[in-house]
């Protein structure tokens, strides 16, 4: 059984102040992709016994960015989705594996007054076409912050965030079509009717001793490993960042 780790770690090297090597070590996994790492690879000496670090920064600094740590050497590695216009801000890394593609990605935020909310429509239809491309050769697991709350059950009160940015009818709809074009949201899958499940909350309000949160952070697996999943984790205890490690287990 192979574990998978997707954490919005909101700076890496800010999250290395607050216990993310704790909590890497603890975890053991064999992927551990990180989103919104707001660094260049040069600027942290990261040091991962048994890993192989692959990075992809904006060119930004300071902004967006990820990066996969892998136990098991890619077959390919590739960053963004092969258009250049779209591949400025680090968002996307896929690793390449014998009997699968495992892709991290950071979504953009539509942002306050919805001000990005036209190009991430753009951006989401693009995403969903490089994933089903991927997929006819081989099957995709996608992880990542995607920056929306599904359904009102994901988050805490759907009510007053209707029509802010992560709870659009547009956003939702498009994760919807991700979803229906053969993609399962892991969690769901295990927990269809688990209230009070979120990995992320805003640092205003003591949001996140009240458990006021969203779950915007995702496993989505292609169908055809829907008989190889074991669990779908939300590790909400663990603290470094404003979003809390999410967790796949599955035979591959």
């Amino acid at each position: 059984m192979k574990k998978f780790i997707s954490w919005n770690v909101n700076g890496l090297r800010a999250c290395m102040q607050k216990g993310f090597m704790d909590f890497f070590n603890e975890v053991d996994a064999d992927f551990f992709c990180l989103q919104e790492t707001k660094m260049q690879q040069d600027q942290l000496n990261l040091e991962l016994e048994g890993y192989y670090q692959y990075w992809n920064s904006a060119v930004k600094k300071g902004y967006s960015g990820t990066a996969v740590f892998t136990k098991e050497k890619p077959l390919s590695v590739t960053n963004g989705i092969g258009i250049e216009e779209h591949d400025q801000e680090g968002r996307v890394i896929t690793l390449e594996f014998e009997d699968y593609f495992l892709v991290t990605v950071y979504t953009p935020n539509s942002k306050r007054e919805l001000e990005r909310l036209s190009y991430r429509m753009i951006w989401e239809d693009l995403f969903r076409e490089y994933l089903k491309k991927l997929e006819q050769s081989k099957p995709v697991i996608v992880c990542g912050d995607l920056n929306v709350a599904h359904k009102e059950i994901d988050l805490k009160n759907p009510k007053s965030n209707h029509r802010n940015a992560g709870f659009t009818d547009e956003e939702r709809e498009r994760f919807s079509v991700l979803l229906n074009a053969g993609f399962i949201d892991t969690f769901r899958y295990f927990y269809p009717d688990l209230e009070d499940a979120y990995s992320w909350w805003s640092y205003m309000f003591h949001a996140r001793e009240k458990n006021v949160g969203w779950r915007i952070d995702y496993f989505l697996v292609s169908k055809i490993l829907e008989i190889k999943m074991q669990d779908a984790l939300i590790h909400s205890s663990i603290m470094g960042s404003d979003h809390c490690p999410v967790e796949l287990k599955i035979n591959l």
